[in-house]
């Protein structure tokens, strides 16, 4: 977790089941009236498949997301949830922190947004081709 609070106006960046349309998209979370999707997105990590649901670690490889913008505050403590996102950052599966977003060339656009942050090893995961999770690939995380 981190130490700044979101507020509302915040961007996020969605990379995997939270992307609209996502197979595996938790229907508990009503993304579509707490927040605003937007346009497409790059960011620099590196994307694994963590079978079914991607994770994204440091690295330098320029990843696709979506752009989403919060306008209802009262969804975090579900989205947090659903990342398994914890006040102790060894106990999260995810971590929730802010990154700087680029255009399609890699280089930063200005703009800054959440992302949840994987916070486990990746050693014998596959990196996502291209840093792009497709729509259909997800399934349900429980």
């Amino acid at each position: 977790m981190t130490d700044k609070p979101v507020e509302v106006g915040d961007l996020f960046v969605f990379y995997g089941l939270l992307k609209q349309g996502a197979a595996g998209q938790p229907a508990e979370l009503p993304l579509d009236r707490a927040g605003t999707f937007g346009t497409p997105c790059r960011f620099r990590a590196r994307m694994v498949d963590l079978g079914g649901f991607p994770g994204v670690v440091t690295g330098n490889h320029l990843c696709h997301g979506i752009r989403w913008k919060l306008s209802d505050i009262s969804i975090m403590p579900a989205m947090d949830a659903f990342e398994d996102v914890t006040d102790d950052p060894a106990t999260s599966l995810y971590l929730r922190k802010q990154i700087p977003l680029m255009d399609d060339t890699g280089g930063e656009s200005g703009e800054t947004a959440w992302i949840y942050w994987y916070n486990r090893a990746t050693d014998g995961f596959p990196l996502v081709a291209e840093g792009n999770w497709p729509l259909e690939a997800g399934k349900t995380r429980k």
